[in-house]
């Protein structure tokens, strides 16, 4: 059931989901929604998502093909951004177009642009140290055909 394509989704978004439950819960009920502290779990929360796309864009890039990953990593990522915007401002007491349209769209772009550049700065990281699929695979090929032929010995 985990090699299945969207179970890897569906974790991450869900994944992706409880970093912000667990932010608007610490700032509920720890600072009672002061807005110092909505800014600054926010920021947190941006922040972690950007670490975890960008991890896992580390991760799934030494192992597999652009092609076969960031399809999941952007479906997932979408997935949990809607289930943020849409599902999350209950957790805090409020709608989603509670505070007003803008503040609705700033969040999708903020999200959008922390997941971007997480994904973004996770895979060149591996490009730059040459641990992505693509690099080994050129290297490797790089190396059999520098390699000397085999010799053939006669009898």
């Amino acid at each position: 059931m985990r090699q299945q394509r969207w179970f890897r989704i569906t974790v991450l978004a869900v994944a992706l989901f409880a970093i912000n439950a667990v932010t608007r819960l610490v700032v509920r009920i720890g600072f009672d929604s002061s807005d110092t502290a909505q800014t600054r779990g926010s920021i947190v929360m941006f922040g972690l998502v950007a670490l975890v796309l960008g991890s896992l864009a580390f991760t799934w890039s030494r192992r597999r093909r652009l092609t076969d990953w960031l399809p999941d990593l952007g479906a997932g990522a979408l997935a949990g951004m809607l289930l943020t915007v849409l599902v999350g401002p209950f957790l805090s007491g409020s709608r989603p177009l509670g505070n007003g349209v803008g503040d609705f769209f700033a969040q999708i772009w903020l999200y959008a642009g922390c997941a971007i550049v997480g994904t973004l700065l996770g895979y060149w990281t591996a490009v730059l140290l040459g641990l992505d699929y693509r690099s080994r695979s050129l290297k490797a090929y790089s190396e059999r055909r520098t390699a000397k032929p085999r010799r053939i010995v006669r009898r």
